[in-house]
This record gives C-alpha cells, structure tokens and sequence, in this order.
C-alpha cells in the first residue's frame, strides 16, 4: 500500500488558514500526510505550525528543497504566484494555486507549459464553482432550461477592511479585478460554457489612495462572449465598515425562456447584536462543527474546493489523467482565461477602448 501524498502550503494568512483545515481533515482521513509551511512572518508561522502540528519555514524555497513533498498549495498575494508554482513545479510537484493564477498573460502561460512538460497538476482555487447554489444554476443552464442566454450581471465588493487592514501590506500590487472579478469571470465563463471575445471597463480612483493604498475603488466591466451574450462585472472593495456582511454578491442570469437570480450574500440567515450591528452569514462557505471524536470539522464550499485537491491527486495515483478532470476542475487553462479577462478589463480602463480578447492575438485593443 502506497502512502499518501505529502503536502506543503506556502502562505499561513487568512486563506492560508483555510488550506490547513482542508488538508488537516483530509489526513485525518487517510488521505494525504500535511508536512510544512512556509510564511514570512515569523510569529503567525509558529502559531500555525504549533496549532497543526507541522514543521515551518520562513523561505518556501528551503521548504521545497529539504522536504520531501509531493504537492503544495500557494496562498500567498497574487504578484507572488508565478514564481512560486514554477519552483514548485520544476521540483516535480503538484500544485493548487489561489486565484488568480498570475497577473500577466505570459506569466499564467509559462506557469501551464511547466505543468504540461512535467506532467503535474496545476489547479487553481476558484471556489464559486462549488457553491451548491451556483452548482445548481450550471445544472440548469446545461438543460438548457433558461433558453438562448441574452445577458447578465454580477457583483462582488468587500467592505473597506480587506484592502486597508487584511492586505494592507500588498493591497496596491492587487485590485478589486483582481482580488474579486477573477472570482466570477471565472463562473460566468464556466456557467455559460461560452469564451469571452471583448473587454470594456471603466475604474475609479481615490479613496484609497487617500489611504496610501495605490489601487482603484471600483471597476465596472462589460465582457462579451461567443455565444453573444453579455456580462457586466461590478467590483469594488470600499463597502463601509459597517456593512452587514465582509463580502457582498450576487448575480442575474437573462435568457430566452427564462431569468435566474442568486443572491449569495443574504442567503437566508440574519441577526443583530449590540457588538457588531446588522449581519448575514454565509452559511454555505465555511461552517464550523466538531466530528464524533470531538475534533474540528469544517464544511462548506470555501473548504470543499480545497478538499477537491487533495481527491484529485489521489485519483491521479489511483491511474486517472489530468486530461480526464478538464471540464470539471479549474486547470491552469481555466485561470489562464480569467487573467485575460483581468489583464483586458485593465487595459480598458487605462485606454478607454474596448479590447479583444478572442483569437490567438489576444489583448489586442480593437479601433
């Protein structure tokens, strides 16, 4: 009987977290061996560290070169994503990488050419696509059932503590595109089984620069696919403090024989106390519980996408392809897709035009 894979994170933040719950429940059930992780911030490391009983390192390159790892998962800031996963991969492992797979178009591109010459995984963390509420709208617009789709709309904003405080130390190297719309350019794009063609955005700035964060505000934009129908992104990351939730979101899909709507930031479940006001819960991300021994247990979409790494190599070792898991896991192909959305709706903002993003001659602005 052959061990199970042994896993790596690099990044113990707030997301990083996440990934540790993932793999610590999935060792529990036989199903990988959580070795290290690597952080640059000594005292959260050790806290990590002692909390799930691994070894740390304070520079991931140490922890690839000395562990002895099949796989590891990358949550650090995006600009940081490139580097990382071709390090990882050149050392022949696996990879699960946090949205977005990188912020350029030929940095995504050189990340899927290693992946394919070593022939390793490389997955990428787009968790809206196991929401069981957005996993129900795929069901019915692969029956068909909404018609000829016609257009749609999206939102996703953060209230103003993610950029100012969570990130505040890479907050100006990201975006709300890049932070959020990923998000769901991936899921329009998945949903709607349909390429973008053309890019228009617009940006605001100045709120955050009056904080000393050099980003935007806010970016509108309006992607068109191959199927003609159409989509507007609305993405800031600026909502008050006081909003009752740290994400809002939602979407609106039109077609020819009918219209869905999914609120996922009011999903049912509301209450008000004297320490924090108004709220909603997302009760469908992550849910925390105990199993029968006891311990933590934690469900949810927010730890299932993670989990879902973890099935994957196993079934890889089992003698599954990568080749038979496109089309239902987000392969660097599906991230590279969501970059050149980013990457356009970017240079729309800074040139005013509309941008193609269809053909071989992608990013090209169109006159």
């Amino acid at each position: 009987m052959t061990s199970p894979p042994r896993l790596g994170v690099i990044g113990v933040g707030v997301f990083g977290l996440l990934h540790l719950r993932a793999f610590r429940q999935a060792q529990r059930a036989g199903k990988c061996e959580l070795v290290c992780a690597a952080a640059t911030s000594r005292t959260r490391l050790d806290q990590r560290c002692a909390e799930f009983g691994i070894r740390g390192y304070t520079d991931w390159r140490e922890m690839l070169d000395r562990e002895l790892l099949d796989a590891v998962s990358i949550v650090t800031p995006d600009h940081l994503h490139r580097e990382q996963t071709l390090a990882a991969l050149e050392r022949g492992l696996h990879v699960l990488v946090e949205k977005p797979l990188d912020v350029t178009v030929p940095g995504g591109e050189e990340m899927i050419r290693a992946a394919n010459v070593r022939e390793r995984l490389l997955q990428v963390d787009f968790h809206k696509r196991y929401d069981p509420w957005h996993l129900e709208l795929k069901r019915k617009l692969d029956r068909g059932e909404l018609g000829a789709l016609r257009y749609a709309s999206c939102h996703m904003e953060d209230q103003i503590v993610v950029p100012r405080d969570w990130f505040a130390g890479w907050a100006q190297h990201s975006s709300p595109v890049w932070f959020l719309g990923v998000h769901f350019f991936d899921l329009m794009r998945w949903l709607m089984s349909s390429e973008p063609t053309r890019v228009f955005a617009s940006g605001m700035r100045g709120k955050l620069t009056a904080l000393g964060i050099d980003s935007y505000d806010a970016v509108q934009t309006l992607v068109q696919f191959a199927n003609g129908a159409s989509c507007t992104f609305d993405n800031s990351w600026i909502l008050p403090d006081n909003f009752e939730a740290i994400v809002n979101q939602g979407l609106r899909i039109v077609g020819t024989e009918g219209v869905v709507e999914v609120d996922t930031q009011d999903r049912g479940m509301r209450g008000c106390t004297s320490a924090e006001g108004m709220r909603t819960f997302n009760m469908g991300y992550v849910v925390e519980a105990t199993d029968r021994r006891g311990q933590p247990e934690f469900r949810g979409y927010g730890i299932e996408s993670i989990s879902d790494f973890v099935d994957n190599l196993l079934f890889l070792r089992e003698g599954g392809t990568i080749e038979q898991l496109r089309g239902r896991v987000a392969l660097g192909e599906d991230g590279l897709a969501a970059t050149r959305m980013a990457v356009a709706a970017h240079r729309s903002v800074e040139t005013g035009e509309v941008v193609d993003v269809s053909g071989s001659d992608q990013g090209r602005k169109v006159r």
